[in-house]
């Protein structure tokens, strides 16, 4: 039987042990430092997915941006354009060329923001799916519009928008309330507020005779963000009420997480940060529990980037 040692051992050996661990490596991890921003862009240069190196340099653009070093976003985002190639696919890069328009706007680089959003809706509008058609052209048309982090382009910007709730007329019925959400969504976020407006009960009615769960959720929270940046607030809670309890009961994984993180924005732009906080923690448990690798991959960074979004 092994004796229990004498407690002045015990607590010498403690000692050691405290004395040691800095020297030995034992207490806290050291933390791995980041890639820098040269290794990231190499990353983002080899990407071999479709779009990929386009997408992953306004990352790194922005990520500098936000640091501070905004020549070096300018350098990245211009390298970002130019893996768009001539002939490119409009269902792949008309969003990359939005992306990289949205970043020159919001760095005040007007002339090649302009460039970006005239190549982005050449793209666009060969595009054959009205509900995608009508969703860029709205993005298109938020980052004419913006006043802030954006063109402040009004004019322009309402020549968009009236193209894509063109293009949402084109929608067969079950896929409307997707279109008409994007389009009065796109009328608000780019100041045009009583376009948007004029949406609004149409886009109610479509969003909650809609049965799949997501879309529903979506439109319901893009109706809840117009509500509110129109001043309804009252209104706006009770649309994103509906709009949570619609997502938290969707069974896949996948579309819980976006859907979630859909509700989550509009609460935000309510001024409901408490239960959009809420909603996040509950997209990330969602998007950690989707099987796919990469889809899980793709779920958690857009869940990420809703929580920095959220900080800021």
């Amino acid at each position: 039987m092994r004796r229990p040692r004498p407690l002045a051992v015990v607590a010498a050996l403690c000692a050691c042990l405290v004395l040691a661990a800095p020297l030995c490596g034992c207490g806290a991890k050291k933390k791995k430092p980041g890639a820098t921003v040269a290794e990231r862009i190499k990353k983002a240069k080899a990407d071999k997915t479709p779009g990929g190196p386009a997408r992953e340099l306004v990352k790194v653009a922005r990520s500098q941006f936000k640091n501070g070093d905004r020549s070096g976003a300018i350098k990245t985002l211009a390298e970002a354009k130019a893996a768009v190639p001539e002939d490119a696919d409009a269902v792949i890069f008309a969003p990359r060329l939005v992306d990289v328009a949205g970043l020159y706007a919001e760095l005040a680089e007007r002339k090649p923001a302009k460039e970006s959003l005239e190549a982005a809706t050449l793209l666009v509008k060969r595009l054959e799916d009205p509900v995608t058609r009508a969703q860029l052209l709205a993005r298109i048309g938020v980052v004419y519009g913006a006043k802030t982090g954006g063109l402040g382009d009004t004019s322009t910007a309402k020549k968009r928008l009236e193209e894509a709730a063109s293009a949402a007329a084109e929608v067969p019925e079950r896929f409307q309330a997707q279109a008409l959400a994007a389009v009065a969504l796109g009328y608000a976020n780019a100041g045009v507020a009583e376009a948007a407006k004029k949406m609004l009960a149409d886009l109610e009615a479509k969003a909650r005779a809609l049965e799949e769960p997501r879309p529903k959720a979506e439109a319901l929270a893009a109706a809840a963000n117009v509500r509110a940046r129109s001043g309804e607030k009252l209104e706006a809670v009770s649309l994103l009420e509906e709009a949570a309890k619609v997502a938290k009961g969707i069974d896949s994984h996948a579309n819980r997480t976006y859907a979630l993180l859909a509700v989550a924005s509009a609460m935000k732009a309510a001024g409901e940060n408490g239960s959009a906080a809420d909603l996040l923690k509950l997209a990330e448990k969602a998007a950690n529990s989707v099987s796919d690798p990469e889809q899980q991959k793709e779920a958690v960074r857009e869940v990420r980037a809703a929580q920095n979004a959220a900080k800021g």
